[in-house]
């Protein structure tokens, strides 16, 4: 290549020389030596040679990058959905519902087992329950939510839930083992029997708490598994996870897999009550029941920490709506004392509690007159529990069919008249429940042409109210309570449910039973106080219909203002601005 560039003319090497430079900028060495090129000396037709081609590592530095650039500004792929929706929104809601189910098996277990333990236990009754749950249940359900609001200042969300869920696992487990086969020795069945000679049969109930304290603590604690591991640990995670119009589209379904928990814990509770009859006469029979029944609770409590803990590793880091460097801006914590104050405030919680308190005082109501018909016709523990179990089997069954209903009615009219149907619901079959055990012997003749007593007709009715009144409780009224938390700040939605889940729902329960103790001691027993009982449910309910009225509004503006609709809802609430 130099001999023949030597062989040219010096003219020629020049006007190289020249083209050379104004092909080639001045900047060009030293790009070329930043880019690690050898630049050639000044002189010399051979180093000019390669000048020519020094520009072309540069030409590749400043192009390279244009490629990246594009590939950066081209749109993401939208993610794949299924059945409508994204796979995150599944990988939710299938292990939700998984929890909702092992919760409402061990609930259904729980309480069939509560009433059985009380109702039947020695110098107890029906009688018992109001009591119970006004000085019991309630002082403990007040004591857990100080305790949980002082928790939730210092504990993590996945902290505060191992914290109260692991307590329950740990004494159920613990009754049937321990407390259980130590009754009699635990029980001062002598010093009660004395006092109640004593006092006299009107406080058989407070003496009989006493008297049977394991049982009671048993009754209450089985009572706050559905206050506390239900409404404030799990509804508390779903809501946090979720969005309203997921909500809307899924709340109900949890109910469909929970509901097939009722039918098969309703079945469990009557199998055991069948292997207590067929056992011989020296053994327990209710140690055996309940080793199997509290067995199977504690895998049900070991599942849901299990399904809590998975979804806490592999799922909530990828939901941008719960971050925990939101939760830090938030603004101060509160004290116990300025929670309160300000929850009574307002007027959005004052209204959701006054439906949870409204369920509570109507649904006890008519319940603790059922129990006590109920006790009257199966006298037996056996008969009394294997009712039970069928009576958890109807409301699963049942309640399985309102779960389906329920989406469609969320879909076609909304929250409001969902929020309705509940109390409306519970108001017709009470009254029908009173009406039959007031007027029984009126129509005694037309029931025993169909082979019922006015006694045994009392017990089914009072069955398919408290049936019909959990299956709309279970499909509408908790998932309607639910998503109305969803809108709420997050310091308001955590202090707000447990104030209301965990106080209202007993106080309104408590309420019902103080009702009853009044009427109990003031008209000598509870049947005697059955016609006053129907006229104050229907008082309470109005009261309960209004709240739900006010509720709704304040529900769809805060909507409205936060952009967030359930299905049904927000085409209505669209439309009005351009009106």
């Amino acid at each position: 290549m130099a001999s023949v560039l030597a062989g040219k003319p010096v003219m020629g090497g020049i006007k190289l020389q020249r083209q050379t430079k104004l092909a080639v900028p001045a900047v060009a060495p030293r790009i070329a030596v930043a880019a690690g090129a050898r630049v050639a000396p000044k002189g010399g037709l051979g180093e000019l040679a390669g000048r020519p081609f020094v520009p072309k590592p540069v030409e590749k530095k400043v192009l390279a990058p244009a490629p990246q650039a594009a590939a950066s500004d081209a749109p993401a792929p939208e993610p794949k959905k299924f059945l409508g929706f994204e796979p995150l929104t599944w990988a939710k809601i299938l292990p939700l519902g998984a929890m909702f189910f092992c919760i409402l098996f061990n609930y259904t277990i729980l309480r069939d087992t509560k009433d059985v333990l009380v109702v039947t236990a020695p110098g107890s009754g029906a009688e018992i329950i109001p009591f119970l749950k006004t000085w019991v249940n309630l002082p403990m359900a007040i004591g857990f939510t100080v305790l949980y609001s002082w928790l939730s200042n210092r504990l993590t969300s996945e902290g505060l839930f191992y914290t109260c869920i692991i307590p329950f696992i740990l004494f159920f487990g613990s009754f049937a083992a321990i407390l259980y086969p130590m009754r009699d020795a635990l029980h001062p069945t002598e010093f009660c029997k004395n006092l109640l000679e004593t006092a006299g049969p009107r406080f058989a109930g407070p003496i009989a708490i006493l008297r049977n304290w394991t049982f009671c603590l048993f009754y209450v604690m089985a009572e706050l598994w559905g206050s506390v591991v239900v409404s404030v640990l799990f509804w508390g995670f779903a809501n946090q996870i979720t969005t309203v119009e997921e909500a809307s589209q899924f709340y109900p379904l949890f109910g469909l897999g929970a509901n097939v928990a009722l039918i098969f814990s309703g079945q469990a509770v009557k199998y055991f009550s069948k292997v207590r009859a067929g056992l011989p006469p020296g053994v327990d029979g209710w140690g055996v029941s309940l080793n199997g029944l509290m067995g199977m609770v504690v895998i049900g409590g070991l599942l849901i920490t299990a399904i809590y803990f998975t979804l806490q590793r592999l799922v909530v880091p990828q939901i941008k709506t719960l971050r925990e460097g939101k939760k830090k801006k938030n603004k101060a914590k509160m004290t116990v004392g300025e929670s309160f104050k300000f929850l009574a405030q307002s007027s959005y919680i004052r209204d959701m509690a006054t439906l949870v308190v409204a369920y509570g005082i109507s649904i006890n109501l008519v319940e603790v007159t059922w129990k006590g018909k109920l006790k009257a016709q199966f006298p037996n523990p056996n008969d009394y529990s294997s009712f039970m179990g069928e009576f958890s089997t109807a409301t699963g069954t049942v309640t399985f069919t309102m779960m389906i209903l329920s989406r469609w009615i969320f879909k076609q009219f909304g929250w409001g008249v969902a929020a309705l149907i509940t109390p409306i619901m519970l108001l017709v079959t009470g009254l029908l429940f009173f009406t039959l055990v007031l007027a029984g012997d009126a129509v005694k003749p037309t029931l025993a042409s169909f082979g019922l007593t006015p006694l045994y007709a009392a017990v089914l009715v009072g069955a398919a109210q408290n049936v019909f009144s959990k299956s709309s409780k279970y499909s509408l009224f908790d998932p309607c309570k639910e998503m109305a938390y969803i809108p709420l700040d997050d310091e308001v939605k955590t202090k707000g449910k447990a104030a209301i889940d965990v106080i209202c729902n007993p106080l309104g329960k408590s309420g019902g039973a103080l009702i009853q103790q009044f009427m109990i001691i003031g008209l000598g027993s509870l049947a005697a106080s059955t016609p006053y009982l129907g006229a104050i449910l229907c008082v309470i309910i109005v009261a309960w219909i209004n709240a739900a009225a006010s509720l709704s509004k304040q529900f769809t503006a805060l909507q409205e203002e936060t952009g967030m609709y359930i299905t049904g809802e927000k085409p209505k609430t669209a439309d009005k601005p351009a009106q």
